[in-house]
């Protein structure tokens, strides 16, 4: 049996299985317990993230709050609920539930399990990297065309609430970082050197050139007089007195202690505890139970087949070189790099996005309702960023953003702008978490974002384009391959990181040769690698899952298959688990062959 044979029948064994032990006696309402409680949990997860697990995720409740989640006893009483959680959930008789309430009973224990399997780790210790730490998420927030709106009094009120306590959270940061020198929690040097490429604008007095102060520049018109004058001099005094001291002592502490402490080794399985540790992340960002060893065997088998594809369609573009420089040449040859400014590159976006959106009844039955917008990437987090996909307001008041890291227009790449949008826009993040947004499900399932299932259908949705015609242009479709490929690659490479004891000149070195990427776009991706362990695995594993299924499905079903109604049924119950979403597929199969 072939590898990728063998990782598929791992894939469907379920590597992931809920455990279904049942109490003795349960509630006479189970249904009704199972509601409850899951209301409850996604309640207390809110309010002990509420920015990761409630205002990124559309739920502007707690827009106002930043709990100091990192401190050792926060975390402790975090972990506490998941326990009890868990404790309360077998007491529910899974049996006496309908097909809904199963699933939703089957992904709650699920999530708690995944998230108390991180209990023995010191993640706390950790506090900040160059991805998405407190800090930069709340900057991004300040620019006001983010996750937290910024268009009225009271959302002005909260916000500044919010950032108040930034400091507080920094000089816990600090204290965190301490103890994990101490005891060798650290990061590693790369990532401390990005973190603090961002982390310095943040400590500026000038309030129009800190990012803390954009409220104060972008205040809406309709507000009166005295709301101007009283919101400008609050949020600058917040800026000039609390915001930029707090953030000059982190960016200081970490420039004359932490940067000394932090470790020359690279990979996760370097820190105490560490090779369990990332064996955790790659449960969490994966759902699954392989190991780091079968999964970067699965990109070198993808690697190889995605080379043998790029040679194919090479002439077609006129390259007759050395095949292992097509990637290169692509990148660099002046007939795909021909843009002169950021708007003709979002004009271009948009033309892509309109074609796709004629071709889009072809492939499913159900669209979002929330509109989709196409935005350049904001400066300050444009060196670090990848393209990215942000959600609407549940209110309409904000539409879906596809963010566009435009670094340089002159040396931005035509070939890979419609595969890309793909991904990034419709029919991929758009269409799952938009629809998702818009579904009746409890709340905890509602704003869910479980990874491989999110990237996965991204990755899939990239090769739609060869239903709807967009891969016709070779030049499109080498594209294509090209970001294929370094999802590929990047199992190869985050394992090779974390399980294998890579170097980083290693993995940028991979990254090169496979890829064809630039030094600086390599090693931007390798330091994203050790920011999120793991994450980067989700993309491929999903998008080879459901085209698995979506293949399945064609066998058994034969005439009767309707690709749209795969689509749906794929994107129905929004995010789920991978074995979760095999049972369900496998479920329609059989009530379609009745």
């Amino acid at each position: 049996m072939s590898l990728l044979k063998s990782f598929l029948l791992l894939v469907c064994l379920g590597a992931c299985t809920v455990s279904n032990a049942i109490a003795a006696k349960g509630p006479s309402d189970p249904a009704g317990a199972l509601a409850t409680l899951a209301d409850q949990y996604y309640e207390a997860q809110a309010r002990f993230d509420p920015v990761y697990s409630a205002t990124l995720v559309g739920d502007n409740r707690f827009d106002a709050d930043l709990p100091i989640g990192i401190a050792p006893a926060e975390r402790d009483r975090r972990f506490a609920m998941y326990a009890r959680v868990q404790k309360q959930l077998e007491a529910i008789p899974r049996s006496r539930l309908g097909e809904e309430d199963a699933l939703t009973y089957d992904m709650l224990a699920l999530d708690v399990r995944t998230r108390l399997g991180f209990r023995r780790f010191k993640d706390h210790l950790l506090p900040l990297q160059q991805m998405d730490s407190i800090p930069l998420q709340l900057a991004t927030f300040a620019g006001g065309q983010a996750e937290q709106p910024l268009k009225t009094v009271p959302q002005y009120e909260a916000f500044l609430q919010r950032i108040e306590r930034l400091p507080e959270w920094t000089g816990q940061a600090i204290a965190n970082m301490r103890e994990g020198a101490r005891i060798g929690v650290v990061q590693p040097r790369a990532v401390v050197t990005a973190m603090l490429l961002h982390l310095r604008a943040l400590g500026s007095d000038d309030v129009a050139a800190n990012p803390f102060g954009a409220p104060i520049a972008k205040m809406p018109a309709s507000f009166s007089t005295t709301d101007r004058a009283r919101l400008a001099d609050a949020y600058m005094r917040a800026v000039t007195r609390h915001i930029a001291p707090a953030m000059r002592r982190l960016v200081a502490f970490l420039e004359k202690d932490y940067l000394v402490a932090s470790r020359e080794s690279v990979g996760w399985s370097a820190l105490p505890d560490g090779a369990a540790w990332y064996r955790q992340w790659v449960r969490s960002q994966t759902t699954l139970d392989l190991s780091p060893e079968e999964i970067g065997q699965i990109g070198e088998i993808e690697v190889q087949r995605i080379q043998l594809e790029l040679r194919n369609v090479a002439p077609r573009l006129g390259y007759e070189g050395d095949p292992g420089r097509f990637l290169s040449w692509i990148r660099t040859d002046k007939r795909f790099t021909s843009f002169r400014s950021e708007t003709e590159i979002l004009d271009r976006y948009r033309a892509i996005n309109a074609r796709i959106q004629a071709s889009l009844p072809k492939l499913f039955l159900h669209a979002p309702t929330a509109a989709l917008d196409i935005l350049p990437e904001p400066e300050l987090t444009r060196a670090t960023a990848s393209d990215h996909y942000a959600l609407p307001a549940e209110d309409g008041s904000r539409p879906g953003v596809f963010w566009a890291v435009i670094d340089d227009p002159a040396t931005y790449q035509a070939t890979k702008m419609t595969a890309l949008f793909l991904h990034e826009g419709q029919p991929g993040h758009h269409f799952q978490m938009a629809l998702q947004q818009e579904m009746h499900l409890p709340q905890f399932r509602k704003r869910a974002w479980i990874n491989a299932y999110g990237e996965g259908w991204a990755l899939y949705a990239e090769t739609l384009g060869k239903e709807i015609g967009l891969y016709d242009d070779p030049v499109a479709y080498a594209g294509e391959l090209q970001l294929e490929i370094f999802r590929a690659a990047r199992l190869v490479v985050d394992t090779g990181l974390h399980a294998q004891g890579w170097s980083r000149q290693k993995a940028v070195a991979y990254l090169m040769d496979t890829v064809g990427l630039s030094e600086a776009q390599s090693t931007n991706q390798v330091d994203r690698y050790l920011a999120w362990p793991g994450q980067a695995l989700g993309y491929k594993l999903g998008s080879l899952k459901i085209q698995y299924l979506r293949d399945r499905a064609q066998k058994q079903l034969g005439p009767r298959f309707k690709l749209s109604e795969f689509h749906d049924l794929v994107l129905s119950e929004g995010a789920l688990p991978l074995s979760l979403l095999e049972s369900r597929v496998e479920l329609w199969i059989q009530k379609t062959c009745r």
